[in-house]
């Protein structure tokens, strides 16, 4: 039986988020997930060489309104997706031909929501709203299901809106780092294996620039670096992270964007290289050359 291991990604700049599943030695598999309504709009999939580069036609698979963007479960047979119509939704994998089959959905918790992830047990679902701004939690049962909602957590500052845009847990599995572009601020919750809860930690946030919009967070393989993608700001910022109290210690903030650009632009998503040597970000907006990039460490 053939193992897959997943990346997802969501390509702002086309609506699209994308997976990557490995068929074989030279072959993944792709799956795209168009984040608009309508008739044939949904899942397709297509096949990307990695000796070659080329990358073949996508095939529509599954009609389902905007799937925002997804992730694939250890193991490669299961795909969650969270939908902006408001829906959280659970699919099968059939490994033979790629197609994709619901499982069930639940209601997201919220509006729009723009963000999924696994805990690292696999064994929950954790969803950021952005246009209601909270997060939420959702178990898994045995078959792959949406179970129980375990945790869910509303952002309130004040006049401010919140928009929760991300939700991930940390290496240890023992928190879950959220970030909301409408308060500006990166919050950290503990998050309880045992019950799927979360609760704010001490200290519950830090706080980016004013307007900058902390948007996506990743960490360093080495799981003591996190950074920070921020929206507005087209920044990059580097947190020392301490595993032990789930506190940030700001380090570092760069620029995405070349030294002489002018106009707008806003980022969307980062990656972490495996080898940890190298940071990704994309900017909707402006072109980085090739040879621009981010070394994955302090002071870099």
């Amino acid at each position: 039986m053939k193992r897959y291991r997943a990346v997802s990604w969501l390509a702002a700049a086309a609506w699209i988020a994308l997976a990557v599943l490995p068929a074989a030695a030279a072959d993944l598999t792709v799956y795209f997930g168009t984040h608009t309504a309508g008739p044939g709009k949904g899942f397709s999939v297509s096949h990307f060489d990695t000796v070659t580069g080329a990358l073949s036609k996508p095939e529509f698979l599954l009609e389902t309104p905007a799937p925002a963007y997804f992730v694939i479960a250890p193991g490669g047979r299961r795909l969650y997706s969270c939908n902006s119509t408001g829906f959280v939704s659970a699919y099968s994998i059939d490994p033979a031909t790629a197609q994709l089959k619901l499982i069930n959905q639940k209601p997201s918790g919220g509006g729009d929501p723009s963000y999924i992830s696994l805990d690292r047990t696999g064994h929950y679902v954790l969803v950021a709203n952005f246009e209601s701004g909270n997060v939420a939690v959702w178990a898994l049962a045995p078959d792959g299901s949406l179970g129980e909602r375990t945790a869910f957590v509303q952002h309130t500052d004040g006049g401010l809106q919140p928009h929760a845009h991300s939700i991930r847990v940390d290496p240890t599995n023992r928190f879950a780092l959220v970030g909301d572009t409408g308060l500006d601020r990166l919050f950290v919750y503990k998050f309880n294996v045992k019950d799927g809860s979360l609760t704010p930690n001490d200290p519950p946030f830090v706080t980016a620039a004013p307007g900058a919009n902390p948007r996506h967070v990743a960490f360093h393989p080495n799981g003591r670096w996190l950074y920070v993608l921020t929206e507005a700001g087209s920044t990059i910022m580097l947190f020392n992270w301490d595993t032990k109290r789930g506190a940030l210690s700001e380090v570092q903030t760069v620029s995405t964007l070349p030294k002489d650009f002018q106009g707008k632009s806003a980022c969307a998503e980062m990656q972490v290289h495996p080898n940890g040597k190298f940071v990704y970000a994309s900017n909707r907006g402006a072109t980085v050359s090739p040879s621009s990039r981010w070394t994955a460490r302090p002071g870099g």
